[in-house]
């Protein structure tokens, strides 16, 4: 699609179902690589990504079963190789994932650079550093990423230089099963980190501080299957809808949310002269005149993000 095109002014009306959250599900499709048997996950986003993480898994040798669009079974038991398909990992970003995922399970890690990009500036540094921290050799060569390990990783101090969200993940999956304590400091602290952490506790790692500015992870040899897990709801997609709803002067109820990841986005809304009122899981928003005007400095969460 290359335009939208919208016929205006309109007022939004109605109720909107928010989905899974985007950001969770491509760090925890990859985490299911660190159970060798199946991961069952609800609330999934039906968006391209996953689509592509899902064709990625697949590629490598998973079996997913549908229950429904937003529910899948995820079995890797058969998953006996850590070379990813260069033309899929290639398309997009969160493809970086299954390097911490992958070198947490195989002695030897392949993936193209995420999004075809040249490494350039260096974009993924900060995610090298914290696996070799971990012990392993990482090496960056013709557009692909080749990382290696002895045996297993090891428990180590790592201190992220900048707060990155993708860094932060990728030394989560790789600290899991590696043997020994991980103290992580200067990390990001966005819902999706918390969920991650929650999944894989949930089958028995031992992750403490997830949400915080220091993580720690005791290393476990192995994790156990999961029945079920729901991912959370999309914190951004619901803070979309509400703004839409603001600035249409509109009136809309948003169901399936966690209105504490909503906070900084529900004070400005009010400080616009919006109606923001919170009924367990649903938000309703309205509004009836001009938004008045206010400032934001966007800083990493639990602030507004830029």
């Amino acid at each position: 699609m290359e335009k939208f095109v919208i016929n205006g002014p309109c007022r939004l009306q109605g109720t909107v179902k928010i989905s899974g959250a985007k950001n969770s599900a491509v760090a925890i499709l990859p985490a299911t690589l660190l159970v060798n048997g199946k991961c069952h996950l609800q609330n999934v986003p039906d968006i391209s990504d996953i689509r592509a993480f899902i064709e990625i898994l697949t590629h490598l040798g998973s079996k997913i079963e549908y229950i429904n669009k937003n529910e899948i079974i995820i079995d890797n038991t058969q998953v006996h190789a850590g070379i990813a398909s260069p033309s899929l990992t290639s398309k997009f970003r969160a493809s970086y994932y299954l390097l911490g995922s992958m070198l947490g399970r195989f002695d030897k890690v392949q993936i193209s650079l995420p999004g075809g990009c040249n490494l350039g500036a260096r974009p993924i540094d900060q995610h090298i550093k914290a696996l070799e921290k971990l012990g392993a050799t990482v090496e960056v060569k013709n557009g692909n990423v080749y990382a290696s390990r002895n045996k297993s990783l090891l428990g180590n101090n790592i201190f992220l230089d900048v707060v990155s969200v993708g860094a932060t993940i990728n030394a989560i999956l790789a600290a899991t099963l590696a043997e020994g304590v991980t103290t992580i400091e200067n990390v990001a602290k966005e819902p999706h980190i918390v969920d991650l952490a929650s999944f894989l506790n949930s089958m028995g790692a031992k992750i403490k501080g997830a949400g915080t500015d220091v993580i720690k992870i005791t290393g476990v040899k192995s994790l156990h299957q999961k029945y079920s897990y729901s991912i959370v709801p999309d914190q951004i997609e619901a803070g979309t809808f509400m703004v839409a709803a603001a600035a249409t002067k509109g009136n809309v109820k948003i169901t399936n949310c966690i209105p504490k990841h909503l906070e900084p986005i529900t004070s400005k809304l009010i400080e616009a002269g919006a109606m923001v009122r919170i009924d367990g899981s649903d938000v309703y928003v309205s509004m009836s005149k001009r938004p008045k005007a206010f400032n934001i400095k966007t800083l990493p969460y639990p602030r507004i993000p830029n």
